[in-house]
């Protein structure tokens, strides 16, 4: 993941409902105490350029501050996969609400969920730091998700049968299509959504719930270097998917284990 200088720090915003901006800043006017009482800075901050659009689903006539949380972040972990969040700079809820068009609540609760996450991490008085990831830290990453899923994915090669392997063609395949777009967001998105599925055939829930936050915190950052070089790198483990999906069906153990454990070991896991 291209890491983003001190000038362009942050390129995201969030459209959400009118109606919800209304209510967070009537609910910041009557309630939330000036954000220097908070301890966090509202400005001195680098430039922002303009903002990137991230369409969220239409509202219905109601909408709960919880969806605006959710709305948020999903649009922060998107941010924090595409680079747009640089790791080891400090951001804070008031001038990402800012962004957003929303209260700095929601997006304080968003940044305290990435943090149980290991994406970010509290900075007292200013606010969160996206983490920075070390190769060692991403390699362990990759090494006990490796443990845990290529027994499982062997498991599941000796007794689920073809068709329904052939039922994940379509996710394998939204991956491909993200990967040849250079979409890193939507890529990693997909990548979990196809690896969650697999491990759901094993129907231990505790076990795909372990599975998604180990890929989820692998995820973050992902490649660096030129554009077309994480492009690649994408569209590489896109087709591995589909490789995989063909030696399962085969109930080619040998190649499974080997796929299994070249994927995770390679940039998008």
């Amino acid at each position: 993941m291209e890491q983003a200088g001190a000038h362009d720090a942050y390129r995201l915003a969030v459209r959400v409902p009118a109606q919800v901006q209304a209510s967070t800043a009537r609910d910041a006017g009557r309630s939330a105490p000036p954000a220097a009482a908070r301890g966090e800075h509202t400005h001195g901050e680098a430039a922002v350029p303009a903002p990137v659009r991230v369409p969220v689903p239409a509202p219905r006539k109601t909408v709960q501050r919880t969806s605006v949380r959710g709305q948020v972040l999903d649009a922060l972990r998107a941010a924090l996969v595409g680079g747009d969040l640089a790791p080891g700079e400090v951001y804070s809820a008031p001038v990402l609400g800012e962004r957003f068009g929303v209260s700095a609540t929601p997006v304080r609760e968003a940044m305290q969920q990435l943090a149980t996450e290991g994406a970010v991490e509290v900075v007292p008085n200013r606010g969160f730091r996206v983490t920075e990831r070390s190769a060692r830290e991403l390699g362990e990453l990759a090494e006990v998700r490796a443990l845990i899923e290529v027994p499982v994915m062997l498991r599941l090669a000796r007794t689920v049968p073809a068709a329904r392997w052939c039922e994940l063609r379509p996710l394998a395949e939204a991956s491909a299509v993200a990967a040849a777009g250079g979409d890193l967001a939507r890529y990693a998105e997909a990548d979990r959504a196809f690896h969650g599925a697999v491990l759901g055939l094993s129907g231990n829930q505790q076990l795909v719930q372990v599975a998604d936050d180990l890929h989820r915190r692998s995820q973050w950052p992902l490649v660096t270097g030129p554009v077309h070089g994480r492009r690649a790198d994408l569209v590489a483990d896109a087709a591995e998917h589909m490789a995989l999906l063909e030696a399962l069906v085969a109930q080619d153990l040998a190649v499974v284990q080997s796929l299994v454990r070249e994927h995770f070991a390679g940039a998008g896991g």
